[in-house]
């Protein structure tokens, strides 16, 4: 059967995450159902990851199957972008190898966390406002040193069924962005619920609750309840997936 992978972009306001569940509005469920409704086939996606309540993505990768080739996937995009929610975006539709995984294929993954300083009625429910100061050369050390950390427990969900929590970062940095606090960090995987605990624990940093050799002691001792409390959800994008070109058929 082709296989295709489907490259959109979401607004997690309005969902309970990316995963199917019952009962309850999820991203994926809205997905294939559009994609059900235009193919006049049953279509499952497999996503490349989950993302939680509330939390964005501005480009998300998923794949599926179907019986047939698709003659035009710009068409198909097209019909999609009418019929779908206004909160899901399609950007792009495109062929790939048989045993193309939109999970397992990935090779790097990027998240992105925004923070306002002032209240703005234009970023409501997709940044994380925060009134206070912020020592943000502080927060820059204590990211850094996210670089030489393999196992990141201490910001894993508790009770996630996970083989191992090792993870390879290799960028973890702050920027001021016209007003906006943008935190991004790009790893190989990500543990559950892992970006907004590392940056709750470092907005700890920030704020002068916590010096960066306690930091080092909390990432060091692999337990969840030494981390600072989990950021809000509606600062968190998923921002980046970078796959191997050989997923992708010529």
């Amino acid at each position: 059967m082709p296989r295709y992978f489907i490259r959109l972009a979401y607004k997690g306001t309005n969902y309970n995450g990316w995963q199917v569940q019952p009962n309850a509005p999820t991203v994926q469920a809205e997905l294939e159902k559009a994609l059900s409704l235009i193919l006049r086939q049953q279509i499952e996606v497999v996503g490349c990851g989950r993302t939680d309540t509330g939390v964005h993505a501005s480009d998300y990768y998923a794949h599926f199957d179907v019986e047939v080739g698709i003659a035009d996937t710009a068409e198909l995009v097209y019909k999609l972008n009418k019929f779908i929610s206004p909160d899901i975006a399609i950007r792009d539709i495109a062929e790939v190898n048989a045993s193309a995984h939109a999970r397992f294929d990935a090779t790097q993954r990027v998240y992105e966390y925004k923070i306002v300083k002032h209240k703005n009625p234009f970023t409501q429910g997709l940044a994380y406002y925060y009134f206070g100061s912020l020592d943000i050369d502080a927060m820059n050390k204590a990211a850094a040193l996210l670089l030489d950390v393999k196992d990141f427990k201490a910001f894993s969900k508790a009770h996630t069924d996970v083989k191992t929590t090792l993870c390879n970062v290799i960028l973890a940095k702050w920027e001021d962005k016209d007003d906006v606090l943008v935190f991004t960090i790009a790893a190989n995987r990500f543990l559950r619920n892992m970006v907004r605990a590392v940056v709750g624990t470092l907005l700890e940093v920030g704020r002068g609750k916590m010096t960066i050799d306690e930091f080092m002691q909390v990432v060091n001792s692999l337990e969840r309840s030494s981390a600072g409390d989990s950021a809000p959800a509606e600062g968190l994008y998923l921002s980046k997936i970078i796959y191997p070109q050989t997923v992708f058929k010529v």
